[in-house]
């Protein structure tokens, strides 16, 4: 019976923790679009800001829609970290699913922060909850399908160690690149005033369906099993990095938004 119960240990740790980190960046790739998105706050929109997040920055916060998942009083925000999409679908084709989705949920934060009767406490909740979805939005695998919860189901290796597709995007090719979230945030590409604009351009359901075909491409890359290595980080973290630049102009532009 002990011997039993001890292989048991193992395997119940493991589904923990492939439960938890189910539908989220890594905590580095959230702080660096954070960190990515104040170089492009206007000087009125960071006053503001610190004055709701009471002098705490873009990146510490950005972990914190993540964090309260420990407690079930925030449970119907789970729902707003994904959308579940058919690969062939937009968004505006897409089944919805009725408790909300990352769309709901960034536009249900906009909405409370532009309006004036929301109390300092509401604020404070939704302006580090819109940070953290922006980031969740450009995440590949965060439009992913429901069936394989996103990749989470597709059980794959990482350096010989049990993995998913999800988690290797999530955390697994940032982390193994081992920079801080502000080295990796000073090292962003340097881009035009017509690249950034072009990257501001469009709706939220724009940059959904957009983040969406590099979705396609991220369940092409893998079969289930393979034992993923230093050649599938050099070929794909380079998109990692993009999205990252991405999230922290377009975080930046729906916050300049907001408050100007």
């Amino acid at each position: 019976m002990k011997i039993k119960l001890l292989l048991l240990i193992p395997f119940l740790f493991f589904m923990k923790s492939s439960s938890d980190d189910a539908y989220f960046w890594g905590k580095n790739g959230h702080r660096v679009t954070g960190k990515i998105a104040e170089k492009y706050l206007t000087r009125r929109t960071k006053k503001r800001v610190d004055k709701i997040l009471k002098g705490h920055s873009l990146a510490f916060v950005s972990t914190f829609a993540d964090e309260i998942k420990s407690d079930r009083k925030y449970s119907k925000y789970y729902p707003l970290h994904y959308v579940n999409m058919d690969l062939d679908q937009t968004y505006e084709q897409a089944e919805k699913n009725p408790q909300g989705d990352l769309v709901t949920g960034i536009n249900e934060s906009i909405a409370i922060l532009k309006d004036k009767n929301s109390t300092d406490e509401e604020q404070n909740f939704h302006l580090k909850m819109l940070i953290h979805y922006i980031g969740d939005l450009h995440q590949p695998m965060h439009i992913g399908q429901k069936e394989d919860k996103g990749g989470n189901t597709i059980q794959v290796q990482w350096f010989g160690n049990g993995a998913n597709l999800h988690s290797v995007w999530d955390s697994k090719m940032i982390d193994d690149w081992e920079m801080s979230y502000v080295e990796l945030a000073e090292n962003a590409d340097d881009l035009s005033k017509k690249q950034i604009e072009a990257i501001e351009k469009g709706t939220i359901i724009d940059w959904v369906n957009e983040v969406h075909a590099i979705t396609k491409e991220v369940y092409n890359s893998v079969k289930v099993g393979e034992n993923l290595r230093y050649k599938y980080s050099y070929n794909h973290f380079a998109t990692v990095r993009t999205q990252l630049q991405r999230g922290g102009i377009r975080l930046a532009k729906v916050l300049n938004d907001i408050y100007n």
